[in-house]
């Protein structure tokens, strides 16, 4: 072995206990363009924190990118006072997300940093903010209802415990307050809030008025509104599933409402143009409906010893387009849908769900079959109204001339009834169940 040989081989041998001593070396800021920043001279991971100073002072900025030796920076609030050639200093240790007990009661924003003014957050611990995914075959199966409080589900759209479930409407049809009302019903022992994308003024509403002092004690609120940056919003998102995890992760069963993936998307899709990548459908670039599945696996049911979290994640249909790409994305990955009708919302029909268009995929596994059975007629008889409704708004149909028309028409009254609700009632299973056996005449 010749000499160099044997010199790179002692080097390779030691080398693994030679530790960086953590010093960051600046590099300048080149290029400002839009929401993105543009830095040489520095080495930093795709995903980490760096300062950049401005006359203001040192605001935050994660990586996106690079190229060659460029790196491309996103600020996590909105930036001003920044001067060509600033310095970027990256990070050498990211404190991560904060989490622990002392969240319950908590409105905090994408990074974990409360929101509230009730003080610092009383961490146990901090997390990376993406987790990797538990193995599939370490799972516990999903074999028990979860209990929400809203007569509709309950009943005819059963939500098993650790199900992840789409709430599909557009703008205005009430996504919001029947999130509320599963806050205040559920049985879960926490509930994580991620209210992404939305309008501040709703923000505060949601937790004053539809959250309430009783709900809000047993509640995380995520908030990252619309004016938030596009990075403070796709980390609200992953924020709000990373601390579910880690009330799951503690044996406890969690509830989880995300608000919206479908802001999450556009996020997604802001930050990916903004560096470059090329788009595909409806100006989507690939790598939204990459991060999706990521996002919507991490919830669901522990292993032995842990808990679960049901996850609600609604999808805005723009124009109550079914067929939009996100919703399309989402219902493929997705244990179900719930379908919010403008048609019902507009007739004053609240909650708004409709139960033809809705479906739970867990529902046979976690109900009797008796229940199942009283599901099926319910939804049978409702969808025979609905086909022939113009026909018998019209005048146009003669009674007699089908039977099972005539009972669908008999009932409707009484099923319209069943399936409203007021904002403040909460109903549990059994009542559900009861009222539906007695709805059919099965009691």
């Amino acid at each position: 072995m010749s000499t160099s040989a044997a010199m790179s081989e002692r080097i390779s041998k030691y080398q693994k206990f030679i530790k960086p001593y953590g010093v960051a070396v600046a590099g300048s800021l080149t290029r400002v363009v839009g929401l993105t920043l543009e830095a040489r001279g520095l080495s930093a991971p795709v995903g980490s924190q760096c300062k950049i100073e401005t006359l203001g002072g040192f605001i935050d900025a994660e990586v996106i990118g690079f190229n060659q030796e460029t790196l491309y920076l996103m600020p996590n609030d909105h930036i001003t006072g920044v001067l060509p050639g600033a310095r970027v200093i990256p990070k050498v240790k990211d404190a991560g997300l904060p989490v622990g007990m002392g969240l319950l009661g908590r409105v905090v924003d994408g990074l974990g940093r409360p929101l509230d003014g009730l003080g610092a957050i009383d961490a146990e611990k901090h997390l990376k903010f993406a987790a990797a995914p538990i193995n599939p075959l370490a799972r516990r199966p999903i074999d028990s209802p979860m209990d929400v409080g809203v007569r509709a589900i309950n009943s005819i759209v059963t939500v098993g415990q650790g199900q992840r479930m789409g709430l599909f409407a557009g703008s205005g049809v009430g996504k919001s307050v029947l999130l509320g009302m599963m806050t205040r019903g559920s049985e879960a022992d926490v509930i994580v809030v991620g209210l992404v994308g939305e309008r501040g003024r709703e923000v505060k509403e949601f937790i004053d008025e539809i959250l309430g002092v009783e709900g809000r004690r047993r509640s995380v609120v995520v908030a990252a509104p619309a004016d938030a940056s596009p990075l403070m919003r796709l980390k609200g998102c992953e924020s709000a599933v990373t601390i579910a995890e880690y009330f799951r992760d503690q044996g406890l069963n969690v509830l989880l409402l995300l608000d919206s993936v479908t802001r999450y998307a556009m996020a997604q899709r802001e930050i990916a143009l903004a560096v470059g990548e090329p788009p595909a459908t409806k100006g989507y670039p690939p790598s939204v409906f990459a991060k999706l599945p990521a996002l919507v696996e991490r919830a669901g049911n522990g292993g032995e010893g842990q808990g679960s979290i049901t996850a609600f994640f609604t999808v805005l249909s723009e124009g109550d387009d079914m067929q939009d790409p996100i919703a399309d994305a989402a219902r493929a990955i997705l244990d179900g849908h719930i379908v919010l009708s403008r048609e019902l919302a507009d007739s004053g029909h609240y909650p708004a769900i409709d139960i033809e268009k809705s479906i739970s995929r867990v529902m046979p596994q976690v109900v009797s079959e008796a229940h199942m059975q009283q599901a099926r007629v319910l939804k049978q008889v409702y969808s025979m109204y609905q086909q022939n409704k113009d026909m018998i708004t019209l005048g146009a149909y003669q009674r007699g001339s089908d039977q099972m028309l005539d009972q669908a028409i008999n009932m409707m009254p009484a099923v319209n009834n069943f399936l409203q609700q007021g904002m403040k009632d909460v109903i549990n299973y059994d009542e559900c169940l009861q009222g539906l056996a007695k709805l059919l005449g099965q009691a």
